[in-house]
């Protein structure tokens, strides 16, 4: 499960980090030459480019792959899941180093990554569905 759960990350982040944002090449609202003024940066805003947000894509996947895996053992998993990846998320807004629709588009691209990582690990591993519903 953990080797699965690394590979959820590694997928997310090497796809949203390598793959889309030098395909999509958004400018950080905090290197956003309009905007400046406008963005408090808070921390260092790096020089990256912004779409989709790799911080929403690989909390995401990480959460939604959890998610999956222990939904019928512990209940509560859901919502700390996604408030966690949420948390993370709106953080990426606050300090000024994506717009909205970077965390959001983050957000479902790991959402999807996640989701497919834990249906093939419970393919897999059938029994360690059955195992940790008890």
């Amino acid at each position: 499960m953990i080797l699965f759960l690394l590979a959820t990350f590694g997928a997310a982040d090497f796809l949203s980090a390598s793959v889309i944002k030098p395909i999509v090449k958004r400018v950080r609202p905090c290197n956003e030459i309009t905007l400046q003024g406008e963005v408090m940066n808070r921390i260092r805003c790096g020089s990256g480019y912004s779409f989709p947000s790799s911080h929403a894509s690989n909390h995401f996947a990480m959460a939604l792959f959890l998610i999956m895996v222990y939904k019928k053992r512990w209940k509560h998993i859901v919502w700390l899941g996604f408030l966690w990846a949420f948390s993370i998320s709106f953080a990426q807004i606050y300090v000024g180093v994506h717009y909205p629709l970077d965390v959001l588009g983050g957000a479902l691209f790991g959402s999807l990554i996640g989701y497919l990582f834990a249906s093939v690990f419970l393919r897999i591993q059938p029994e360690n569905e059955k195992s940790l519903a008890h």
